[in-house]
């Protein structure tokens, strides 16, 4: 996937490091679950029917883990657990990029050098675009731009192309957010929004609370745990399955974002079958 690709060394003039996390739900809806990666951030709308998510400080900085794979692991941990996708924006010295996370699908992204250059791969894209519902062909054309050599265009403006896109499905960041911005004026211009809120990290009943306030309840109903039906017993099985391994492959990486995500699994599926065995039974 792009976000493997090699990175270069430091380059002279480059956007200082930051990151947005744009999620497919309201404000009410992304602050629970903002709520299960225990990092300080502020939450705000960010278009009709969209919310962004602004870290607190500098994300990136858990040992030399680059910001990309910290970035992968939030989205990833927030998208598993609600039923809205998460598109994640970065961007570093070196490079700046995206990654989008959807359900239990595997993230896809894209990556331009500072100096534009595009690194990643066509199909990518197109994945981008269906996941998103984008028009095939007029949102298409204009991603495909953006793979593109383009000599008048360095990685911010690659960024702002990608957001372009993005209003025509509801994405408006308001004044003064910028992508290539640094985190800390990134974040002091959410903290002046009206409209903002802050998203501390919480204690375990907290935890739990979130966990439950996430969940569109409609059609994933026979998923929930407290449905105690078979499905929500599948669920989270594949739960505990899936995030053991996820949650000791973060470890072994020394990987913040990866070890999230593998213990957000791990603590949905407990939480399922936990209230499986627990609940009354007729």
């Amino acid at each position: 996937m792009s976000t493997e690709s090699p990175r270069t060394g430091p380059t002279s003039g480059g956007p200082a490091p930051g990151a947005l996390l744009l999620c497919r739900a309201e404000p009410d809806s992304v602050a629970p679950a903002a709520h299960l990666l225990r990092r300080r951030m502020l939450v705000g709308p960010a278009g009709e029917g969209w919310s962004v998510l602004v870290p607190e400080g500098r994300p990136w900085a858990v040992g030399d883990e680059p910001i990309d794979r910290v970035l992968t692991g939030w989205a990833t941990a927030l998208a598993v657990g609600a039923p809205w996708p998460v598109l994640a924006l970065w961007w570093d010295e070196d490079r700046a990029g995206y990654t989008l996370a959807s359900g239990f699908r595997r993230p896809v992204g894209y990556v331009w050098l500072t100096n534009g250059t595009p690194v990643g791969e066509d199909e990518a894209m197109r994945t981008f675009a269906a996941r998103l519902g984008l028009d095939p062909v007029l949102d298409m054309e204009s991603l495909e731009r953006l793979t593109q050599p383009d000599s008048e265009s360095d990685a911010r403006a690659r960024l702002r192309g990608l957001l372009a896109v993005l209003t025509r499905a509801g994405v408006s960041l308001p004044g003064g957010l910028t992508p290539g911005d640094p985190a800390d004026r990134l974040h002091e211009t959410v903290r002046a929004w009206p409209d903002a809120r802050a998203v501390e990290s919480p204690g375990w009943r907290q935890t739990v609370r979130a966990e439950l306030e996430t969940v569109d309840v409609g059609r994933l109903a026979p998923w929930l745990p407290w449905s105690g039906t078979p499905k929500a017993r599948v669920l989270a099985a594949a739960q505990l399955a899936v995030g053991l391994p996820l949650t000791a492959f973060g470890l072994r990486r020394r990987s913040g974002g990866w070890t999230v995500a593998g213990a957000l699994l791990l603590a949905h599926g407990a939480l399922g079958l936990a209230y499986d065995v627990t609940r009354p039974r007729d």
